[in-house]
């Protein structure tokens, strides 16, 4: 890990599965939201998000504001 920046957490595994938790649990929940939640800034909640997009875990539906989040899609 010595190239690894020292703001990099050591639970982001952790981090996204309870991302899909918290979305399976309100499927409207916004970044800003998550990112409070976690504790963490919302550049990395939506470096998470785009993680979990491109792996096939989540998708958003429709707009930004007005859509919602689908998981295991």
């Amino acid at each position: 890990m010595a190239n690894v920046p020292e703001n990099v957490s050591e639970n982001v595994p952790e981090r996204l599965e309870q991302i899909i938790v918290a979305i399976k649990d309100n499927k409207n929940i916004t970044l800003p939201r998550l990112a409070r939640m976690f504790m963490v800034s919302e550049k990395t909640i939506k470096r998470d998000i785009k993680k979990l997009k491109d792996e096939g875990k989540i998708k958003r539906i429709g707009s930004a504001k007005g859509g919602h989040w689908e998981v295991g899609v």
